[in-house]
């Protein structure tokens, strides 16, 4: 897809982050942009500066990815709206207290938080726009978020993040090898953001824990934003911010391509450690 003029994008976590990055970059290139969020304030003014930034057409609408007649009625919102969805970027996800923790620590809660919103906010979604896509006949890009935590290689602080990511990157090759099944109106295309820490507010995402989860516990996340997991984990890297995820995520979807990864020298020889130790049958490398 090389022209995104006119087609119709949908966003989930598109209030802020990469997806509000993704839905100004869509918007200025003529896309018409649907912006989902369980947020609805950040949701309603997070579309308007857009609007006003690019003059472009942006619509917010309230989802909450973890439950499917939630992104159901969103599909449902879309196809009344514009009759048709050509770009479905499934990006919500949430952080976790959980860094510097160990895994047998962690309240069942935060892995069933973690894990609807991270892995069942992509099901969802493909369950209710796939089809719909399908049936159209015309062409679309299904685009999932995950991380190179978990998704290529998983860090000992995150355990809950990094295992939901590494579904994420499953489902999506799944995904695509049964798009190819179908004929050649549909790709599939998995994101990693990067090529470092990405700049967003996704550590403070549990001010949207719905109460069903319950409140995890008393512990208090070892860091809060961005600039403190890199200084407190002792990582030296600059942040990526989200519109540089953004430009390189399109360029990617126009040019066919599945796997949305930055360059990266360090981040490519960390991947082919892990995959080395794999095919040696050898003890996991370290993945810092």
């Amino acid at each position: 897809m090389q022209d995104f003029r006119d087609r119709v994008a949908v966003i989930t976590g598109g209030a802020s982050g990469v997806g509000r990055a993704l839905g100004v970059r869509l918007a200025t290139d003529g896309a018409r942009v649907v912006l989902a969020d369980i947020d609805q304030a950040r949701l309603d003014s997070t579309a308007a500066e857009i609007v006003a930034e690019t003059g472009g057409e942006v619509v917010g609408i309230r989802v909450d990815v973890t439950k499917a007649e939630s992104v159901t009625a969103l599909a449902d919102a879309v196809w009344d709206r514009f009759g048709a969805t050509h770009l479905l970027f499934n990006n919500a996800g949430v952080g976790l207290g959980e860094a510097q923790r160990p895994i047998w620590s962690l309240p069942a809660n935060d892995w069933h938080w973690g894990f609807d919103v991270n892995v069942f906010g992509v099901v969802y979604g493909i369950q209710a726009f796939v089809p719909r896509m399908l049936e159209s006949g015309e062409p679309g890009v299904v685009i999932n978020t995950s991380s190179g935590n978990g998704g290529l290689r998983s860090l000992p602080n995150t355990p809950i993040y990094a295992a939901s990511k590494a579904a994420v990157t499953s489902i999506s090759e799944v995904l695509h090898q049964q798009f190819l099944r179908e004929g050649d109106r549909l790709r599939a295309a998995v994101l990693f953001p990067g090529p470092h820490v990405v700049n967003t507010s996704i550590l403070a995402s549990k001010r949207n824990r719905p109460d069903d989860y319950g409140a995890g516990d008393d512990n208090k996340p070892a860091y809060e934003t961005m600039e403190d997991l890199v200084r407190t984990t002792g990582l030296k890297m600059a942040l990526t911010e989200p519109h540089e995820v953004a430009d390189f995520a399109l360029a990617g979807i126009r040019a066919g391509k599945f796997w949305l990864l930055p360059e990266s020298a360090d981040n490519d020889e960390k991947v082919r450690e892990r995959t080395a130790s794999i095919l040696d049958r050898s003890n996991p490398v370290s993945a810092w």
